[in-house]
């Protein structure tokens, strides 16, 4: 379901030029500067403000309150106007705004150049079943999602991925591809995933990088977040080094560790890491 069709209009922007900025409040004063003639608040399953909505002689355009709380000048603004209120499950429109913004880098983002080899889908498919076995309906986080592969991979063994990445031209090329779903797909800084996201039960971090001594400042607080965020985690990684430095990571945040190697992939997934709660 799509944001204006939640709201029962003919169309509707959101304020907030990205998903990463859902969070910034200034955006809500950003609305308010609208001279309103119609106005819709938005709430949620347990009446909670979801987002507002004003109408002026420019259309429609709302503030989306999923990461930040409603000011009191956004409510004020909504009485004076006599607005109507809408109610929808919070999950849904969190969806609806995903959508949203996965659309506008569609629409507006080069996507990068394919880089993939065509096999390195089925051997993901192949580590997960290894891994987790048969999880159908399961929520899976795939951090740094880059153009999906992983996703598409987790997608294809029946369970839920929630993708998301800072690079936007990668995630065009795999919306455009088909690999990521607009609606369980968000730009944004891993490091402060916690932000957007939920925990959930699973959480994979497929081909992570080159994780040297000098980015640990960039790649532990990835690591930690998604650590945070679920209960199991896989991280997959090229050289023994790294898988070493990670499982590190893993023990100092009270996690069971277990590293081996993938002899499937002998360059992008080599050395696997898994963590555990205790």
């Amino acid at each position: 379901m799509k944001v204006a069709d939640i709201l029962e209009v003919d169309g509707c922007g959101l304020v907030e030029p990205s998903f990463a900025e859902l969070t910034i409040d200034s955006y809500t004063a950003l609305l308010l500067q609208a001279t309103a003639d119609e106005a819709r608040l938005l709430v949620d399953e347990n009446e909670e403000p979801l987002a507002l909505a004003l109408h002026d002689e420019s259309g429609w355009n709302a503030a989306s309150f999923l990461f930040r709380e409603p000011t009191i000048a956004a409510i004020e603004c909504f009485e004076a106007v006599g607005g109507d209120i809408y109610q929808e499950s919070r999950a849904a429109w969190l969806s609806a705004v995903r959508e949203y913004y996965s659309l506008d880098i569609c629409e507006n983002v080069l996507p990068a150049l394919e880089d993939l080899p065509p096999d390195r889908e089925g051997k993901i498919r192949d580590l997960v079943a290894e891994v987790w076995g048969d999880r159908p309906g399961a929520t899976c986080l795939d951090c740094c999602c880059g153009s999906g592969v992983g996703t598409a991979a987790l997608r294809a063994v029946g369970m839920r991925a929630l993708a998301y990445d800072n690079d936007p031209s990668l995630l065009a090329l795999g919306l455009s591809r088909g690999r990521l779903a607009p609606e369980d797909t968000m730009c944004i800084d891993a490091r402060v995933a916690s932000r957007y996201v939920a925990p959930v039960p699973l959480g994979a971090l497929f081909m992570a990088g080159e994780i040297y001594s000098y980015n640990t400042d960039l790649w532990e607080p990835v690591v930690a977040e998604l650590l945070a965020l679920t209960d199991e985690t896989l991280i997959t990684v090229g050289t023994k080094p790294e898988a070493d430095r990670v499982e590190g990571w893993f023990t100092e945040q009270g996690r069971n560790a277990e590293v081996f190697e993938n002899r499937r992939d002998p360059i992008y997934d080599r050395w696997c890491c898994i963590a555990r709660r205790m």
